[in-house]
């Protein structure tokens, strides 16, 4: 049976991986475009700037997606219900007492993120505050709490600064390429940069999606069924589940955040590219544990 600390070492190192891959990326690039220009400070800029960026989505970038999604702390004092229930699983669960979040967002929808347990937060929109029952909410609280647990949040949260970044170089080089043919000073070098810019720009959803899908979906079903054993009463989840999966999705939906929340915020999304197992069989598994 999954426990909340399965596979912790497994996404630790799928974050180190992630950062390996980034590094690489970036360096090589630099490499590539100090050769082309025969200037080793291209080199340098690269490195400090792969650096940087680990170092930048490691450290804050808890920070980054809270600002992303417009999500605004909620104290103790504001809502002890809430802080409560959180409170008493996290005491069953063995973890400390996360940070807690609200999204201004009629949707129903949830995510936990954190570089880890100490330091973890955990948002719901107002919404899901507003039309779950108190057995629904705690199980949508244990499956964030389960998240905590198994160390995804980092690997997940990771992944939306890492895969901005990489979007931000696409623009980049696109812009660098116009603004030479407007400047009138093309030759190889503005036909270069343009055709990394469109390699970057065509690759950069891809290597998106590809570092999304690193985090497996899988995590959603081994959160699902450990935070069942937080609650024991998995039936709670499966009611919050079919609830979410029925509400419209959320006002300012995310791509790069998209992966994070407990159900995906775009409604219309075809399977092969949700980074959600279908709600559905995730319902259909709750309803099958026994506890």
């Amino acid at each position: 049976m999954a426990t909340i600390y399965t596979n912790i070492d497994s996404n630790i190192k799928r974050t180190w991986i992630l950062f390996t891959v980034f590094l690489i990326i970036i360096i090589g690039l630099g490499w590539f475009l100090s050769y082309y220009f025969d200037s080793f400070f291209i080199l340098v800029i690269a490195i400090v700037f792969s650096v940087f960026m680990s170092l930048l989505s490691y450290w804050q970038s808890d920070k980054i997606v809270l600002a992303i999604s417009s999500a605004k702390e909620v104290k103790q004092e504001n809502n002890r219900e809430l802080y409560h229930l959180v409170e008493n699983l996290c005491i069953t669960a063995g973890l400390p007492v996360p940070r807690i979040y609200l999204i201004d967002d009629s949707a129903l929808n949830a995510f936990a993120t954190g570089r880890n347990p100490q330091k973890a937060v955990i948002v719901f929109t107002t919404g899901l505050l507003e039309k779950l029952d108190r057995s629904e909410l705690e199980g949508v609280i244990a499956h964030e709490l389960s998240h905590i647990g198994n160390r995804d949040i980092l690997l997940q949260t990771v992944v939306v600064v890492l895969v901005g970044f990489i979007t931000l170089i696409a623009d980049i080089f696109i812009r660098m390429s116009i603004r030479g043919k407007r400047s009138s000073r093309g030759g190889q070098a503005q036909g270069i940069i343009m055709i990394i810019g469109l390699v970057f720009l065509i690759l950069s959803p891809i290597i998106a999606k590809l570092m999304q899908f690193a985090i497996s979906r899988k995590r959603e079903y081994l959160a699902d069924a450990s935070g069942s054993l937080l609650t024991r009463y998995p039936e709670g989840l499966a009611r919050a589940l079919e609830k979410i999966s029925k509400e419209s999705a959320l006002k300012k939906p995310n791509k790069a955040t998209a992966h994070l929340f407990i159900a995906n915020p775009f409604k219309k999304v075809s399977k092969f590219f949700s980074t959600h197992p279908p709600v559905e069989e995730r319902i259909k598994r709750l309803r099958k544990i026994n506890i």
